[in-house]
C-alpha cells in the first residue's frame, strides 16, 4: 500500500480548487459535501462554479495571489493547462498544501477515491490512481450493498447513543446496537417508516434492553439467471439473511451476494419430481423464523408468477411472522430484451399473457381459446413438454399455424439457447433442437398477420 487512507475532517479549513471549468467543477461537487471554505483560483467561471461565488459558498481570486495557498488544507488543480498546472502544484506544495492534479497522478500527493455517500457513513475506494475506472465499478458494486436510507438512521443511532449509554448495562450494548441494525426497527425504517423505526429505538432504550428478535421471512425473486438483473433490494435481502432456502433455479453466482455466515439450504424441486414437498418447505421456512431469524425464501425470477408464494405467506400469517416480497426480474421479460423483442407492440401486439404449460395434478388442463386472438402475445411457462398439446390447442381456437414462435431457453445464462419456428413446427422444433426446461415459450398473433392471413393465397411476410 503506497498510499494511506485517512478521513480529513474540513470543518474550518480551506480547499482551493485552481480552474474555472467542468473538471474543477466536478472538484467542487465534492468539497461542497463537506463543510470546508472553498476558494476558486480562475479568471473564468463555468455557470455552475460562478452561482457557487454568487451565493457565497465559494470566494472566487482572479488571480494568484502570495495568500492563495496560506493555510490550506488540499488544492485541485485543473486549469487545462499542463505547464500551469505544474507550476500551481510547486507552488502549493512549498505552501505546504496537500495536492491533486487532475489527470496527472505523477504530480499527486493524494488521490480522489470514488464516494459512496450515505453521511455520516462513507465509504472511500481508491486505486492509487491506477485504475480510476475500475475504482468506480467498485463503487456501483458498494451502492448496491447500503440501503439509500442508511445514512439517516445512523443519525439517528448517533442521537441516541448517549441515551444508550445511560439505560443499557455496558454488557448489553453490542447486543442492542446488533439488534438495532438488523432487527424491526431497521427493517421499519428501510420501508420509509422513519417514525416507527425511532419509536422502536426509543421504546427499546425506555426498557433498558434490546427486544427478542422477530423473525422475517422475505420472499425474494431471484431473476432468471444473471446476478446483475437482481434488484437492489434483493441483493439487500441477501446480504442481512440469517438463512437462504434456495431451489435448482437460482445460479450459484446470485448466492455469492449474500452474507458469508448466512445458512444456504438447497429445496431444489423439479416439475413432477419434487424431491422437497411444498409443505415441507413452508414448515422449514416457518421454523426458522419462529426462532427469530431473518429468512429469504430465494425464488428464480418473480416470487409471484408461479412461484407458489401464497402457501408460504400464508403460513407466515398464521404464525404471526412478518413477511415481504421482494419482486424479480420474470423470465419472460428477460427473454424479450435477448430477442429484442418487445412484450407489447403499438397497432400489434395489445395484450400480453403469462400462462403455464403445466397444471397441478389432477385439475383440468388450461383453457388456451382465449389466447388464440389476433394482437395477444403469450409466454409459456413450463411448457416445453407440452408443446405438442399447446400448437394444438392454439390452432384448433383459430390461430394460424404459421404464427412466430421464439423460444429461449435458460435465459441470461452461459446455458442461453434460441430458436425461433412457427406454431405448426413448434414441438419438431424443440426436438431437433434439443431444448429444455426451463425456458420460454413466446407465441405471437400479432394484428396484421391476422389481416393478411386473411387473404386467400396470403402469407404474411412476418420474422
Amino acid at each position: 500500500m503506497k498510499n494511506f487512507p485517512m478521513f480529513l475532517r474540513m470543518s474550518g479549513r480551506r480547499v482551493v480548487i485552481c480552474g474555472g471549468g467542468e473538471e474543477a467543477a466536478r472538484k467542487t461537487r465534492l468539497v461542497l459535501k463537506t463543510e470546508a471554505e472553498i476558494v476558486i483560483l480562475a479568471r473564468e467561471l463555468d455557470p455552475e462554479l460562478a452561482a457557487l461565488v454568487a451565493s457565497g459558498r465559494a470566494v472566487q481570486q482572479v488571480e494568484l495571489r502570495a495568500d492563495t495557498f496560506a493555510n490550506a488544507a488540499l488544492t485541485f488543480i485543473a486549469t487545462g493547462c499542463v505547464a500551469v498546472d505544474a507550476a500551481l502544484a510547486v507552488l502549493a506544495r512549498a505552501a505546504g498544501v496537500v495536492v491533486n492534479v487532475v489527470d496527472r497522478p505523477d504530480l499527486c500527493d493524494a488521490y480522489t477515491p470514488s464516494i459512496v455517500d450515505r453521511d455520516p457513513v462513507v465509504v472511500a475506494i481508491g486505486t492509487e490512481g491506477a485504475a480510476p475506472v475500475l475504482g468506480r465499478a467498485i463503487k456501483t458494486e458498494v451502492e448496491t450493498m447500503l440501503s439509500p436510507r442508511l445514512g439517516t438512521f445512523v443519525a439517528l443511532a448517533g442521537r441516541l447513543r448517549g441515551a444508550v449509554a445511560e439505560a443499557i448495562a455496558p454488557g448489553a450494548r453490542r447486543g442492542f446496537w446488533e439488534w438495532a441494525f438488523s432487527g424491526e426497527a431497521w427493517r421499519a425504517h428501510l420501508g420509509g417508516r422513519e417514525r416507527a423505526a425511532a419509536d422502536l429505538l426509543k421504546a427499546a432504550i425506555a426498557e433498558g434492553r434490546a427486544p427478542e428478535p422477530k423473525g422475517h421471512i422475505a420472499l425474494v425473486g431471484a431473476g432468471p439467471g444473471a446476478r446483475d438483473l437482481l434488484t437492489l433490494r434483493a441483493v439487500q435481502r441477501l446480504q442481512q439473511a440469517d438463512v437462504i432456502f434456495y431451489d435448482r433455479l437460482v445460479e450459484p453466482e446470485v448466492l455469492e451476494l449474500a452474507r458469508r455466515d448466512a445458512d444456504r439450504v438447497y429445496v431444489g424441486k423439479e416439475v413432477g419430481a419434487c424431491a422437497w414437498p411444498q409443505e415441507r418447505i413452508v414448515a422449514l421456512i416457518v421454523a426458522e423464523a419462529v426462532k427469530g431469524r431473518r429468512v429469504v425464501r430465494l425464488k428464480s425470477g418473480d416470487p409471484s408468477i408461479f412461484g407458489r408464494a401464497v402457501e408460504e405467506l400464508a403460513a407466515a400469517e398464521a404464525a404471526g411472522i412478518e413477511t415481504e416480497v421482494v419482486p424479480g426480474v420474470t423470465a419472460a421479460s428477460a427473454a424479450a430484451a435477448v430477442l429484442k423483442r418487445p412484450l407489447t407492440e403499438r397497432g400489434e401486439i395489445d395484450s400480453f399473457v403469462i400462462t403455464t404449460g403445466t397444471c397441478r395434478p389432477g385439475d383440468a388442463g388450461p383453457d388456451r381459446s382465449r389466447l388464440a386472438q389476433p394482437g395477444t402475445s403469450a409466454a409459456f411457462y413450463m411448457a416445453v413438454e407440452k408443446a405438442q398439446e399447446v400448437s394444438r390447442d392454439l390452432i384448433a381456437a383459430g390461430a394460424p399455424p404459421d404464427c412466430p414462435v421464439d423460444v429461449v431457453a435458460s435465459v441470461s445464462t452461459a446455458r442461453e439457447r434460441q430458436a425461433t419456428t412457427t406454431l405448426r413446427d413448434l414441438a419438431e422444433t424443440i426436438r431437433m433442437e434439443d431444448l429444455r426446461s426451463p425456458a420460454i415459450l413466446f407465441v405471437r398473433y400479432p394484428k396484421s398477420f391476422a389481416a393478411a392471413s386473411a387473404w386467400s393465397g396470403t402469407r404474411p411476410a412476418f420474422a
